[in-house]
């Protein structure tokens, strides 16, 4: 696991230049070390970096079961992570080989530099995300997943580690064969799967996402003391773009996520037509660099928790999360997005995350090789699912309760679609029942143009049409359209209170503001959800002058 023969050693690790280690020791603090002294472990929080000015030191992490030597640094190299900019538990600890000096910097001063230095920030920045990148592909930390492929909980606990960026081990009963000594030496039997292993010892069975983000340190702790600028509740697109803008104009932020960043999008195998990225990029790699972004200016963000009721009728108002937390905010940034919408079939529920799923990652994707697939929705996620899964099933067949394509789907996709001999369309389609036990065996499906219906063996569902909104938390406070969503701007001023016009992506609630999907009438497309993140925060500032 050691990079030190690894030629990618010099990113992972760059030495610094004189003038960058001048900029760092400015606001650092220089002290000697002894052989063995330990810097930071695993169990360290809020930790500073640490560059060696003589003498060396270990980094040393824990892959599958075993700890090894990641990296010896040496005179000019310097420690770091993406935890040094949410001030989780370090994944790795870090001890001395060679007693020298190293140069301390705490985490409010590196913070400091990050913003304000853009050539030291940039380099510090790359530096931490190529070693997250490389903790990932390795395995490197302190979690460990052992699951089964045909449990939904467990997809769904690798889906939430995947998307939150946390390095994990998974260990599978169906295809390890040393599984059962790791069984055993946890008092783990085989109906507690999933199980959650984190920090070496403490052991969790079936954990929700939230025991799990606890576990792992994910949340942003909340002093319910503290008055928020702004609460953003959501980390989708126009969430993450909210927090990258209100954090970077000074604003005290905290964004609350009920899942992982990236929302609805975050699921999207390939997104072609967002501006600047010609070749494309997936909704997890938007959604990661957005939320670094965010980190990286000072946004606070709390993870695997929802918000259940906002309290409106007070300044500064209240949000209480489902743990029973109540956050004060001056004003408050709605980006809880939309969900696409279940069949309306009585026992589609039993065969959620064993056959039926509401995105196609690179998680889904390997349960398609060598089966034919049906993915219901005639928009893009749907179209850039199709193209996906054409690459690993042997058939996808695309349902449409429409007559064509055309209406919801960008034109390069329907393009791509015609030519794949094993994308097969069907349109004036729905599907009228599932059939199986504990996991999804059979599809029918109906031709509504000619009454006729067709029973496939087909293992995997995949569901991408129709929207709900996320406003059940809002219902009483906020005004809505006749489908959930939230009124803005003019739609609000039946029930505006004020002299003033209510802001563009003002709600009805003054200094309460809507974007992205969980607007009405708001273009379903990314770049147009970060664009109402990011120009909401303009209106944030006025709302906040006017208090």
């Amino acid at each position: 696991m050691s990079t030190d023969n690894n030629e990618n050693h010099s990113v992972l690790f760059p030495r610094l230049d004189a003038q960058s280690l001048r900029t760092l020791e400015r606001k650092g603090t220089v002290r000697k070390t002894t052989v063995g002294e330990v810097l930071f472990n695993r169990e360290t929080l809020q930790h500073g970096l640490f560059v060696v000015l003589s003498g060396s030191i270990d980094l040393v992490g824990v892959a599958n079961g075993h700890e090894s030597i990641i990296s010896v640094l040496a005179q000019g190299e310097f420690t770091g992570e993406l935890t040094q900019l949410s001030g989780r538990r370090s994944l790795v600890s870090c001890r001395v080989s060679t007693a020298g000096e190293v140069l301390e910097v705490d985490r409010a001063s590196l913070r400091h530099i990050m913003q304000t230095d853009a050539v030291v920030g940039n380099l510090l920045l790359n530096a931490f995300v190529q070693r997250r990148i490389y903790l990932i592909a390795n395995a490197v930390g302190d979690a460990v997943l052992i699951g089964s492929t045909h449990s939904s909980d467990t997809l769904r606990l690798r889906s939430f580690l995947v998307r939150n960026g946390h390095p994990y081990t998974y260990l599978d009963i169906d295809e390890d064969p040393d599984i059962q000594s790791v069984l055993d030496q946890f008092g783990i039997e085989v109906a507690d799967i999933p199980v959650v292993i984190c920090r070496g010892d403490m052991v969790l069975r079936a954990p929700s996402n939230a025991e799990a983000a606890v576990c792992f340190d994910l949340n942003a702790g909340v002093d319910q003391t503290d008055v928020f600028d702004a609460v953003i509740v959501g980390a989708g697109p126009s969430g993450l773009a909210a927090a990258v803008y209100g954090a970077s104009e000074g604003l005290n932020v905290l964004v609350v996520e009920s899942n992982a960043p990236g929302g609805q999008a975050g699921s999207s195998s390939r997104i072609e037509n967002y501006l600047g990225f010609p070749f494309g990029i997936s909704g997890q790699e938007l959604a990661d660099a957005a939320y670094i972004q965010a980190e990286k200016f000072g946004a606070r963000l709390s993870i695997a928790r929802s918000a259940c009721t906002v309290q409106c009728e007070q300044h500064p108002y209240r949000i209480k999360l489902d743990d029973g937390t109540l956050i004060q905010t001056r004003t408050v940034v709605v980006a809880t997005g939309s969900r696409y919408r279940r069949l309306d079939i009585p026992n589609v529920a039993r065969f959620d995350g064993n056959g039926v799923y509401y995105g196609a990652t690179q998680l889904e994707a390997p349960l398609c090789q060598g089966e034919a697939v049906v993915i219901v929705g005639g928009g893009n996620s749907a179209g850039q699912a199709a193209i996906f899964l054409s690459s690993f099933a042997t058939k996808v067949y695309l349902l449409v309760r429409g007559p064509n394509l055309k209406t919801n789907m960008s034109k390069y996709l329907i393009s791509r679609i015609e030519a794949s001999p094993k994308i097969i369309l069907k349109t004036r389609t729905t599907v009228v029942a599932l059939e199986g036990g504990d996991r999804l065996e059979g599809i029918r499906w109906m031709d509504h143009l000619t009454g006729e219906s067709e029973d496939h063996e087909v293992r995997r569902l995949f569901m991408m049409a129709g929207a709900d909104p996320n406003t059940s938390w809002v219902s009483g406070c906020l005004s809505l359209d006749t489908k959930g969503f939230i009124k803005t701007g003019t739609s609000v001023l039946a029930d505006w209170s004020l002299q003033r016009a209510p802001y563009p992506l003002e709600t009805n609630v003054p200094g309460v503001f809507a974007v992205g999907d969980v607007r009405a009438e708001s273009v379903k497309r990314v770049a147009s959800a970060v664009g109402e993140g990011s120009m909401c925060i303009q209106f944030v500032h006025r709302a906040l002058a006017n208090q």
